[in-house]
């Protein structure tokens, strides 16, 4: 991989923070602890970067060693405008252009993290409405604690979320982060604003690969599955956005309810629960289905088997989306919806038999037998479907921090000074 430096010259190596050549890892400044990257996302936000830029050098001490690494998945000019301002900055700038967005915003932070070089990692915003004079507090909140994470929060005292435009945008918020501590209770204790953008996390405390951002809730998804031990927060004021218009949109709020469901189903248990809670709707499809085709003539025998068919598609599709959604690049959907079809109507195959045997060689009840039959078939079922339809094949494509790499178009250096 290369990378262009503004005067044009081309530099081999790889990205900031993954120098492979051992003469340009020694020749590089290694950075002094308290060292910050600014890590910012930007998606069609030119008319922001000059007075952002223009702000963190006003803001970061000068004894402050900093760089900034925007990663941006724009279709307007941002990146040429990142690197005419970025001739006016007094620190490193770097500009990571992603061709494909993949993980949304979120994604964006990761490919940050991975490239920043420096002790701490604080990630905003590139619309103005983080403001940049509170880099500092966040990194010295952390020192001071001392934390692995450090959070902006609008809700505690001195905090405030009064950049939120309309009551619609501050009922979701609030809404989003009532939803979220309730899902989360353990693991968002102590962080008041999960919803937060703003924050600043140390680079030994977060490890790139674990994360798997879905949408822009990158620090729900940090807190979810890579919780630093210590956690402290500094209140901010939201500011208005600069310029431009909001990305929050309808489509937005449907990716975060994904993340959410993918973040809770998270372990064996949990995945089973909602498996379990899927199955139970699955029924209405099946009993809708034998009713519409016994009132159109069909024998009510076959037309259970036919009808049996709608609640396995409906399950099917519940389950691709809120229970194995990260898994399900592994195959093709036709081959995971052949697997699933089949585990689920051996199940009802199965299920007969046992029960029948259940009564006539052990002797319980029918009502008795039908319970543990369904509790049998449905464990077995749940697991058949985590290890015959969604666990990776041997030696196959696993998907990762390898592909997201290999997604990245180019990466430009805006200015790097000497």
């Amino acid at each position: 991989m290369t990378y262009e430096s503004i005067d044009g010259s081309i530099v081999p190596g790889e990205l900031p923070g993954e120098l492979s050549d051992p003469a340009l890892r020694s020749a590089s400044p290694l950075p002094e602890p308290g060292a910050v990257t600014v890590v910012v996302p930007t998606f069609n936000e030119s008319a922001n970067i000059r007075e952002l830029l223009r702000q963190i050098t006003a803001s970061v001490p000068a004894r402050l060693p900093c760089e900034v690494v925007f990663v941006d998945d724009s279709t307007d000019d941002t990146p040429e405008v990142i690197r005419e301002a970025a001739r006016d900055c007094p620190y490193p700038v770097t500009v990571l252009h992603r061709e494909q967005p993949v993980g949304g915003l979120g994604g964006a932070v990761v490919e940050g993290i991975r490239a920043a070089t420096s002790d701490w990692i604080v990630v905003m915003d590139g619309d103005l409405q983080h403001p940049p004079s509170l880099v500092p507090e966040l990194v010295a909140a952390g020192e001071r604690a001392p934390a692995g994470l450090v959070v902006a929060s609008r809700y505690i005292k001195g905090g405030s979320r009064e950049g939120l435009a309309g009551g619609y945008r501050v009922a979701v918020s609030r809404g989003a982060t009532w939803l979220t501590k309730t899902l989360f209770p353990h693991r968002l204790r102590g962080i008041s604003d999960p919803m937060s953008g703003f924050f600043a996390i140390r680079r030994s405390a977060v490890t790139a690969d674990v994360l798997k951002p879905l949408g822009y809730k990158i620090l729900l998804e940090m807190a979810v599955r890579a919780r630093p031990r210590q956690v402290t927060e500094v209140p901010f004021v939201f500011q208005d956005r600069f310029a431009g218009e909001s990305k929050s949109t309808a489509r937005e709020g449907i990716r975060f309810l994904r993340h959410l469901a993918g973040l809770r189903t998270a372990s064996p248990v949990a995945r089973m629960v909602v498996f379990g809670l899927i199955g139970a709707t699955g029924f209405l499809p099946n009993l809708l289905g034998l009713w519409a085709l016994t009132a159109a003539g069909m024998h009510y025998l076959p037309a259970e088997i036919v009808a049996n068919q709608f609640g396995v598609a409906w399950n099917f599709l519940l389950i691709e989306h809120l229970c194995f959604r990260d898994r399900r690049r592994h195959r093709h959907w036709w081959d995971r919806a052949g697997r699933f079809a089949l585990l689920a109507n051996a199940d009802l195959v199965l299920r007969i038999p046992l029960i029948a045997l259940l009564v006539g060689r052990f002797g319980l009840g029918a009502l008795t037998a039908t319970a543990l039959a369904l509790v049998t078939t449905f464990v077995l079922r749940f697991a058949g479907t985590e290890a015959l339809v969604y666990l990776p094949r041997k030696g196959g494509r696993t998907g990762g921090a390898a592909d997201g790499k290999s997604r990245r178009a180019r990466s430009r250096t805006a200015r790097r000074p000497s």
